[in-house]
């Protein structure tokens, strides 16, 4: 049952349940996307968009695999590892995580994932890049940054990220792409837009300074509600779930902290 305490996504569709239906809202979202890049002068090409599968089932995972989709972002790491473990025959399928991560999972993520978009912390830099040693494996990452100064989110203070940024070259196994944010949940545009303008200027500030000779080019911000408003700032990647697969069943209340203003 849907918290009806949870505000509703006015981008979310209803829930798709046919490769062809996904399709027809990827095809969408790609439009808004190219909509966005126009009326700013940039590529769409500049544009990755990352459909957000949590709680969709294997079975329309399939579904938008035929549909096209060849990587997908997960919040819940043992979420995205059962999906994973049930899914051997698309073996081209790649996972992303984009949620908070625990040191005793990051053993999961070195198994199985191809990026990690929620790094704030050496310490799980250090068990993943452990971990990724043992499996011989690299992995792709964003370093996530608290751009609305709420304590209720996870992530680095911008002030934070150069600091952290310089110590990145000591775990060999990560690969920096970037940095990644949750915007203010507000349908207030411009509060919302502040957020994302202060993650491209952030990125400004790190890529002058040449910071550990660590690549931070990725913005990766933006959701199904805000994500042409993050194209518009300069996002390189959107992290779409709703507006692809439809309205979620579960109240968001399950993936964010429990005072976080989303819930």
């Amino acid at each position: 049952m849907t918290d009806a305490s949870v505000p509703s996504d006015p981008h979310a569709t209803p829930a798709a349940a046919s490769p062809e239906a996904i399709g027809h809202n990827l095809d969408s979202v790609r439009g808004r996307i190219a909509a966005a890049c126009r009326r700013v002068g940039r590529d769409p090409g500049e544009v990755r968009l990352l459909p957000v599968s949590k709680t969709v089932s294997e079975e329309r995972i399939r579904m938008a695999y035929a549909a096209g989709c060849r990587y997908l972002g997960e919040n819940k790491v043992q979420e995205a590892l059962r999906k994973h473990d049930a899914l051997p025959e698309l073996d081209d399928l790649k996972w992303s995580i984009i949620g908070h991560l625990q040191t005793n999972k990051a053993k999961h993520v070195a198994r199985f994932a191809s990026e990690f978009q929620a790094l704030d912390s050496l310490r799980v830099a250090e068990a993943l890049d452990r971990r990724l040693e043992a499996e011989g494996r690299t992995l792709d990452v964003f370093v996530q940054v608290n751009s609305s100064g709420e304590a209720s989110k996870f992530g680095l203070a911008p002030a934070d990220v150069p600091d952290f940024v310089r110590e990145l070259p000591n775990y060999p196994r990560l690969r920096v792409l970037g940095l990644m944010t949750l915007a203010l949940f507000s349908s207030d545009t411009e509060r919302v837009r502040a957020c994302f303008v202060r993650m491209r200027e952030l990125r400004e500030r790190l890529r002058d300074a040449a910071v550990g000779g660590v690549s931070v080019e990725g913005l990766s911000m933006g959701m199904s509600g805000d994500y042409e408003v993050a194209i518009e700032e300069g996002a390189t990647v959107v992290r779409v779930g709703q507006s692809i697969f439809g309205a979620r069943s579960l109240p968001d209340s399950y993936y964010w902290p429990a005072d976080d203003p989303r819930t």
